[in-house]
């Protein structure tokens, strides 16, 4: 133990200088938001800018703050991790309570050793309970009396939707269809393995959405890249930052959109029938760059992960030998910024909801916060206006007070949906709940 005392100390001193460097803001979050969002130079450092939350919890009878006219209380506490929601149509909640699987290749060496060290502090570091659960409540006071494991012994899910009766669920490695009843709160059905999806001993984007089209004859899947930038080299990359289109009766399959670096939200604009995704992009070039964003999906469509950034912006750091230029030059910028860093994952439009005149007509997005930022950004959920199918204001806060004053994560919001009455429910993994927002009486 006195051995490798210094060796500790050496890497915890490195640890405090790591979190210490790195660039600060110059633009404010929302200067990189909006359908024209600022993009100065990128920021190139041998440390990059790290500046995590430290997760410790909300004490008791914490909650985070509801925008005026609106009011937020927990619909289910103490839940594992929960990341995911759906909402059946009997009113029913499914709750992903889920995190990233063994991935024994990523984050190798002594940097993927800090962040893992930085994930831990972040509350990301749990492991996977690996269950979807059941929430019900049948006496409609907003709060939740009864929960149940629906699914268990799953492989880190995320994604679930309901179509007739089959209920699909996002595993890291697999699409699953399992056979579903209204009403049921367990099921012990084995499932149907619909397609294969990229996984391994890297699998850097652990989390795999899904949305089954309304007329059940298609499922789009939201797969994530295998690393920031291609840093772990492109053969890593196959069949990942993309969007797939899987048939649900065969399993075939075919890359929908591309370039993507990690699309998690999918939803399905109410006007146009579009199809949108968010998307964070990639790290470590600045508190300035790049934006997360939003932004509809087009059939065939190359959004220019790794080899530039939103549209046509070239990426340097990809080696000369691996560049494409004939992929950036067809690069699609994406339609609305949701600032730096911002980590926005969750997505739902408001068709349905009942939060008065300020929330209606637009997508509520769950930003999980930032870890590459001086000063942090996220950490809440916002609502994005829209008219004639396309964003059309700035954003307006809907959830924050998920840091404390000293900037410790009491919570951090994931994904979003609207329930059977139309409230709003957030995903909180980091404070184990899941809070209902409500237009105050």
């Amino acid at each position: 133990m006195t051995r490798d005392k210094p060796a500790f100390l050496a890497i915890l001193a490195l640890s405090l200088g790591l979190a210490a460097c790195g660039d600060r803001a110059r633009l404010r979050v929302e200067q990189g938001m909006g359908p024209s969002p600022a993009l100065p130079p990128p920021v190139h450092a041998p440390i990059p800018t790290v500046n995590v939350a430290k997760a410790v919890h909300w004490p008791a009878g914490a909650a985070p703050v509801a925008a005026a006219g609106l009011r937020v209380r927990a619909f289910a506490r103490g839940l594992d991790h929960p990341r995911w929601l759906a909402v059946l149509p009997n009113g029913d909640v499914l709750v992903a309570e889920t995190n990233a699987p063994e991935r024994p290749k990523d984050g190798r060496g002594l940097k993927g050793f800090f962040f893992k060290l930085f994930q831990k502090k972040a509350g990301g570091a749990v492991p996977s309970a690996n269950r979807i659960t059941l929430l019900r409540d049948a006496d409609g006071d907003g709060v939740a009396e009864t929960r149940s494991v629906l699914l268990a012994g799953l492989n880190a899910p995320f994604g679930m939707a309901l179509s007739g009766d089959t209920l699909y669920v996002a595993d890291t490695d697999a699409v699953l269809a399992f056979p579903y009843r209204s009403g049921e709160t367990s099921i012990s059905a084995a499932p149907r393995r619909v397609a294969d999806l990229p996984a391994g001993e890297i699998n850097h984007h652990w989390t795999k959405n899904l949305l089954v089209s309304p007329d059940g004859g298609r499922i789009y899947v939201a797969i994530g890249s295998n690393s920031n930038v291609g840093e772990n080299g492109l053969p890593a990359e196959e069949g990942r930052a993309a969007i797939w289109l899987v048939d649900p009766a065969t399993g075939e399959h075919r890359p929908y959109a591309t370039g993507l670096r990690n699309p998690v939200g999918l939803a399905f604009e109410p006007a146009t029938g579009a199809l949108w995704t968010t998307v964070n992009e990639r790290d470590e070039i600045g508190s300035d760059l790049v934006p997360d964003y939003m932004t509809r999906v087009a059939d065939g469509g190359f959004y220019g992960w790794p080899f530039s950034y939103y549209g046509q912006h070239p990426e340097e750091r990809i080696k000369p030998r691996d560049r494409r230029p004939d992929l950036v030059a067809r690069a699609i910028v994406p339609d609305y910024a949701l600032g730096p860093h911002t980590a926005s994952l969750g997505l739902a439009f408001a068709q349905g909801a009942r939060l008065g005149p300020a929330f209606a007509g637009g997508a509520f997005v769950g930003q999980h916060g930032s870890w590459n930022r001086k000063p942090r950004s996220g950490y809440k959920v916002v609502f994005v206006p829209f008219a004639d199918g396309r964003p059309s204001g700035p954003a307006r806060d809907v959830l924050t007070g998920f840091l404390t004053p000293a900037g410790e994560a009491m919570g951090r919001p994931v994904g979003v949906a609207v329930d059977r009455s139309g409230a709003l429910l957030v995903a909180d993994d980091v404070g184990n709940t899941v809070w209902r927002v409500t237009a105050a009486d």
